[in-house]
């Protein structure tokens, strides 16, 4: 049985790898890091995102920052030291990839790591209007 989709309608026309993409990040959805994404409107009217990750105990070295089409990920990787002995270990050494949408149009600006918080700078220039005519020709 086929799946009828929000996409599927006839005047969506291009629209298709977005579902896919919306697919690949609803299964990639888990709670850990935790983020908060703050928008801003500029003076030139464009769009400022910062998402903010919590990434307490991963150093600079075990983070990796990716943009693949419209898909922003961002991977940590800690590694065991197996030269500690804990008597205790309530932190464990765990990976993590979030995965964040991009829409068209929208530039990654760059990423700062302080305090524990992974800060990545995002951007949506203001978009001109388009409008043109389409001229008719006969066949």
């Amino acid at each position: 049985m086929s799946r009828v989709s929000m996409f599927s309608a006839p005047f969506l026309l291009g629209f298709d790898a977005y579902e896919e993409r919306i697919d690949r990040l609803s299964r990639a959805a888990d709670g850990y890091p935790p983020y908060n994404i703050e928008r801003t409107i500029e003076t030139d009217g464009s769009e400022a995102f910062q998402i903010s990750i919590a990434v307490a105990g991963f150093s600079l070295a075990e983070l990796e920052i990716l943009q693949e089409d419209n898909q922003l990920l961002v991977r940590g990787k800690q590694k065991d030291d197996p030269g500690r002995q804990y008597l205790h270990r309530g932190i464990a050494a765990r990976q993590f990839q979030r995965s964040f949408l991009l829409a068209d149009g929208v530039e990654v600006k760059g990423a700062v790591l302080e305090h524990g918080m992974l800060v990545i700078s995002v951007i949506r220039p203001k978009a001109a209007k388009l409008s043109r005519r389409i001229d008719i020709r006969s066949a």
